[in-house]
């Protein structure tokens, strides 16, 4: 079953976002931060997350964007290529990254790892990779002065940068293997992203959207071992937004009642009593996007749509509501206190939270 969609805009007020640390830009090393924090730059705070991989599904970094939603201006640090050695992964940053990225008003700093160091039991792999901090401190820099939306910025970074940046990756790469003796994957990789930006913004969209179709139909027939589905129903759903450009997702579950769709994320845990906050912010990026579609559509009817964050452990041995939190007995104060803020962040943005038991 295909879904589809429009989004206008995003409106969301975040409660589980994390007490975040302030730094002074002033000599700043990008690489010594947190996952998530606040820059102070003369005066101004914005938000700052880093991405440790280009790609989605590694260390949350869903989780690390979410908690800087509450500051005004949000900036992401991407590296737009990853390669761990021969031994380990490469990754190449994707379009719908970008296009998401964008949707939530995030400016994305594009940068690449400059350094390393040699993995301890892996011949062929390293680890440790930093950030050129130069570079990266340009780019905020640039971005605290720029007064055009962060979909402007990313498309024109993606424009003007990416090539300098590819080109920098390679040499970079070729520096670390020849001081630390590791191999790495073959440059021809490379020079495949390359030759999609040289052929221009466009292309590497289409390519993108692509992968991400393929990915969207893996998905579909995929159940994860983190999810606990009661209809092993998944959906794909496609979102437009007012620019035309296309999101390629996949619901977890599905449920239709006359005429309301019911849009389900899930998150399980064979082992806590709760799935991690990792976890869960992962799923409230899902909401922060499903509570805010319009005209969603299966087959050509338009349906009333209900988003619907569902949590499951197999320790839980019955419903927890928001009117039985405070004497469930399974529960810790810190769960409670989790707890308590998701169920306000579902009331106040519309979308609702189940927590039951899963297999």
């Amino acid at each position: 079953m295909e879904i589809t969609a429009k989004i206008t805009g995003i409106k969301y007020k975040p409660f589980l976002t994390n007490k975040l640390e302030v730094f002074n830009f002033k000599n700043l090393d990008i690489n010594d931060l947190p996952s998530s924090c606040i820059i102070n730059y003369d005066g101004f705070n914005f938000g700052l997350s880093k991405w440790v991989s280009p790609k989605r599904t590694r260390s949350y970094p869903y989780e690390r964007v979410y908690n800087t939603l509450s500051t005004a201006k949000r900036i992401t640090i991407i590296p737009i290529i990853k390669d761990e050695g021969k031994e380990g992964d490469r990754d190449f940053i994707q379009w719908d990254t970008v296009s998401l990225m964008s949707l939530l008003d995030v400016f994305v700093v594009f940068s690449y790892y400059k350094t390393a160091e040699k993995h301890k039991s892996g011949k062929n792999k390293i680890t440790n990779q930093q950030f050129d901090n130069e570079w990266t401190k340009r780019k905020i820099s640039e971005i605290k002065n720029y007064h055009s939306s962060a979909l402007h910025w990313n498309l024109k970074e993606i424009e003007y940068s990416f090539p300098y940046l590819i080109q920098k990756s390679k040499e970079a790469y070729n520096s670390i293997s020849k001081k630390l003796k590791v191999e790495f994957h073959n440059e021809q990789g490379i020079d495949l992203f390359a030759k999609q930006f040289m052929q221009g913004v466009n292309e590497f969209m289409i390519t993108s959207r692509q992968k991400a179709k393929e990915v969207q139909k893996r998905e579909v027939k995929t159940i994860q071992p983190k999810e606990s589905l009661s209809t092993l129903t998944k959906a794909k759903i496609t979102i437009e937004n007012y620019l035309g450009g296309k999101y390629y997702f996949t619901v977890d579950e599905l449920v239709i009642q006359k005429s309301t769709l019911f849009l389900i994320e899930d998150k399980h845990s064979k082992i806590s009593i709760l799935p991690s906050i990792g976890d869960i912010k992962d799923g409230l990026l899902k909401m922060i996007l499903f509570s805010n579609l319009k005209n969603v559509s299966v087959s050509g009817k338009e349906y009333k749509i209900i988003p619907t964050l569902k949590l499951t452990s197999s320790r839980i041995k019955d419903e927890i509501t928001i009117s039985n939190l405070n004497t469930n007995k399974f529960l810790s104060e810190k769960d409670k206190d989790i707890l308590k803020k998701l169920f306000k962040e579902a009331h106040e943005n519309n979308f609702e939270v189940l927590i039951k038991k899963g297999l």
